[in-house]
């Protein structure tokens, strides 16, 4: 079996947002040809999309290519819209949800469902946490690598955090509005250089911040391979030891006591990388992710998984689908079709 933990969706049309909230600012779709759509924000040309990022049945057959059994739905992280009012936030958050939801009740043995919420307003955000969970039985949320001028270790979310572990809910985090992007105009490099550079914030933040400790049953996932974190674990040990007085301010567990807390998808592209990562992390932390539909992700989801002969069947079963269903609380035989 596998599982693809990262793939995202947007519906086919969603009403005019600058019209319905009163400000711009907002994605829309341009469908100006037959199977492909332009996202703009504003009258500002974002990026292309096929007919495969909304439709399932284009979704189940390329899946089917590839021998793909289940795809996990997120929305795409430019509709978190965490810069937007929170009552527009959250009413966007329940369009995207419902659909989503509505794409799982359809297909329940093709697919599962993450959230998402209007974080820059914690009792907004576990209102609708708590409906993904209760009503609509989504798995958990995606949620971004921070949240407008806030990291993850904001004592604002902890709020938030505490409402998903009483849900079991999982969270995976996505990178987004990636810092420094004004330095990085040319070169596609805000993807390649802040993107990484995000997550592994991301993960610093929780670490440092205390929220493992507070927290001891959340669940966190981390797109890319969990980003530039990895490769640099070395570094940030030996700045936690060696700056005490800066680093250990919230908390005093040694970075590599947190790595058995932590996932990550296979996104990295390198089957040296993911030796890596499964000498590091183990396999128990490491789940099949491609990001379809997009670009920068895997297009053959699992082959890097799959080309490494030197991986045992366990490992291999592990990787392509045990530790996403460990993630999201979810039994294997709910997918047998």
């Amino acid at each position: 079996m596998k599982i693809d933990i990262h793939t995202h969706i947007l519906p086919e049309r969603w009403p005019d947002l600058r019209e319905r909230y009163g400000y711009g600012g907002w994605i829309r779709m341009e469908h100006q040809k037959p199977c492909c759509a332009n996202m703009m924000i504003d009258d500002r040309f974002f990026r292309e999309v096929q007919q495969n990022c909304w439709d399932p049945q284009t979704r189940m057959h390329e899946c089917d290519g590839d021998h793909v059994d289940v795809q996990v739905l997120s929305t795409v992280p430019v509709m978190f819209s965490y810069w937007a009012k929170p009552e527009h936030a959250l009413d966007l958050s329940m369009l995207l949800n419902d659909h989503i939801a509505g794409i799982v009740a359809e297909y329940p043995q093709r697919f599962a469902g993450l959230g998402t919420l209007p974080m820059q307003s914690p009792e907004l955000a576990i209102k609708e946490l708590e409906r993904c969970v209760k009503e609509l039985g989504l798995r958990g949320v995606q949620i971004g690598s921070h949240i407008n001028d806030w990291n993850l270790d904001e004592p604002a979310l902890f709020a938030i955090y505490e409402a998903a572990q009483d849900l079991d809910a999982a969270i995976f985090v996505h990178p987004w509005d990636m810092m420094a992007k004004e330095k990085m105009p040319r070169y596609w490099l805000p993807w390649l250089v802040g993107m990484p550079a995000e997550t592994s914030l991301a993960i610093c933040s929780i670490m440092f911040g205390g929220v493992l400790d507070r927290f001891p049953k959340l669940r966190f996932c981390f797109a890319h391979g969990g980003g530039s974190f990895p490769a640099t674990i070395g570094r940030i040990e030996h700045g936690f030891h060696v700056r005490p007085d800066l680093v250990q301010v919230n908390t005093k567990t040694e970075p590599r006591d947190y790595l058995h807390r932590l996932y990550f998808d296979s996104l990295v592209h390198d089957p040296a990388v993911l030796r890596y990562m499964l000498e590091v992390f183990t396999a128990n932390r490491i789940m099949l992710g491609s990001d379809y539909p997009f670009p920068l992700g895997e297009h053959h989801p699992g082959e890097l998984i799959e080309s490494m002969q030197e991986l045992t069947p366990e490992i291999r079963e592990r990787l392509l689908s045990g530790t996403a269903l460990e993630f999201l609380g979810l039994e294997r035989e709910m997918f047998i079709r």
